[in-house]
């Protein structure tokens, strides 16, 4: 082991190290489940994996546990790869690099993946330890989670055995999460028109938001790039007449976008500098509190007398749908006190882009622990985006979680955490979705929970992972597994 040396539990962080060398951002996970793969073959685990890059390890239970029911511990074996302006690292050929400074762990300038490395770690470490006590075991690695759970949806859960399911893609310790929302992911695109138009070429850019995941966090009141763009973009055009060329915002949609920029031809550039200005001073102090280190600025691109940027009607449309679009939280759950019900995320934001320089794309992430709201919201965009001539389309619908009333499981976690911590955990529902809500739809009879260690600003390169709580949580699973 190298960076995490000297941190424990030593063999959790020892696979941790292992797998975060290995690039497994969404879409590209077949070096991760050959490292599973390969795992389960030099230890003689019984495996399979399918076409989707899933991988299922079995182990026997321990001595004279071989017949109890199995228990299932289920995590995501990919991460959302985000990094800072200026960072090189080439994601779908290169590993994070880890770094850790006074307990806590994070990467250089990028995420850190331990949303949901840390899940496959611990299930490494358990399915890897000879000595600990516990009943048959199905470790259950999913791929593709991060952009709709395509994993999941298509794993073959009829030949899961186990009935008791615990998922390990949480970010609070001492949170027992029961329940989730649902989701859907909203893709909109048209074609634009461009015309000649004379004016000053110029860019504007927005960087330094904090971002955060969609779900999580989305309560949180943190600016979205894409909504500032839609903003700064239409305050521009009433004081002076401005065609967009292209612009792009976001890289993810279960992520609030962070950075967004836009190529311009204003007509009047000083006029412009003085809007950008003004807007910006009201932007930052609106966000000091979210986003402290917000940064916006209108840079001059050079004379553009033969510029043929979108024409007037087509950067109409392309303002409107920005600066209209609902986003954020939609309404709060009368259910649970401070929990989310439904929320929408436009998570990617571009136009005019070399591969498709005549056309704009917007992609929403919908969720709701509700599923009328969730098709409402779907609906209201669709009303708003069609009658500006996009074409609208859903995919990755996945369901909610819903709380089972009776768990045995539940019951069983709450004692384990009181007589190690000596505290009350806290039982709620989250707003993210989680594959549990696929799982639970698929196998009705599955008793399951979730959680996890602490994390921080997961989906965004300041995501860190405490080691303490790592510690502290793995001892929990392994108490867990040895009493259930």
């Amino acid at each position: 082991m190298g960076v995490l040396a000297g941190l424990e539990p030593e063999q959790v962080f020892i696979f941790f190290e292992e797998i975060s060398a290995i690039p497994r951002g969404s879409k590209n996970t077949g070096m991760i489940s050959d490292y599973l793969v390969s795992f389960a073959q030099q230890r003689g685990l019984e495996f399979e994996r399918d076409e989707k890059d899933n991988v299922v390890i079995r182990k026997d239970g321990s001595s004279g546990r071989e017949a109890e029911p199995p228990i299932i511990l289920q995590g995501h074996s990919d991460m959302v790869c985000e990094k800072e302006e200026g960072c090189e690292i080439e994601f779908a050929a290169e590993g994070i690099r880890l770094q850790v400074q006074d307990g806590i762990i994070s990467a250089k300038g990028t995420t850190l993946g331990g949303d949901d490395g840390i899940a496959v770690a611990y299930m490494l470490a358990i399915l890897d330890d000879p000595d600990l006590s516990h009943p048959p075991i199905e470790a259950v690695f999913t791929a593709d989670e991060e952009i709709g759970m395509i994993g999941a949806e298509a794993l073959d859960m009829g030949r899961l055995k186990g009935r008791r399911m615990l998922n390990i893609d949480s970010e609070e310790e001492g949170v027992f999460y029961v329940s989730c929302s649902g989701g859907v992911t909203v893709k909109a695109q048209r074609m634009l028109s461009r015309e000649l138009f004379s004016g000053t070429g110029a860019i504007l850019r927005i960087s330094g938001l904090l971002g955060g995941h969609s779900g999580g966090e989305i309560h949180k009141g943190r600016a979205s790039a894409n909504k500032l763009l839609g903003r700064l973009l239409y305050e521009l055009s009433k004081k002076t007449e401005t065609r967009i060329t292209s612009f792009s915002g976001g890289t993810v949609g279960n992520a609030i976008p962070k950075s967004a920029s836009a190529s311009l031809v204003v007509q009047d550039f000083s006029a412009a500098s003085q809007v950008i200005q003004d807007i910006s001073r009201k932007i930052i102090s609106e966000f000091a509190k979210t986003d402290p280190d917000i940064s916006i600025t209108l840079l001059e691109s050079g004379e553009a007398e033969e510029a043929q940027p979108f024409d007037q009607a087509s950067t109409r449309d392309v303002i409107a749908a920005l600066f209209l679009s609902p986003d954020g939280v939609q309404r709060m759950s009368f259910d649970v006190p401070g929990l989310v019900e439904s929320s929408l995320n436009l998570g990617i934001a571009r136009a005019g882009m070399q591969e498709e320089e005549n056309k704009i794309f917007l992609l929403y992430e919908v969720r709701s622990s509700v599923e009328s709201a969730k098709d409402e919201m779907v609906s209201r965009l669709s009303c708003l985006l069609e009658g500006m001539g996009f074409t609208v389309a859903c995919s990755k619908d996945y369901p909610g979680w819903v709380y089972r009333e009776v768990s045995p499981l539940r019951e069983k976690m709450i004692e384990v955490y009181r007589e190690l911590s000596g505290k009350e955990p806290c039982v709620l529902g989250i707003h993210a979705g989680l594959e549990c809500g696929i799982f639970a739809t698929r196998l009705p009879e599955l008793d399951i929970m979730s959680f996890g260690p602490n994390l921080r600003d997961v989906h965004t390169p300041a995501e860190s992972m405490e080691a303490e709580s790592v510690k502290r949580t793995y001892e929990f699973l392994v108490k867990l597994l040895e009493v259930i």
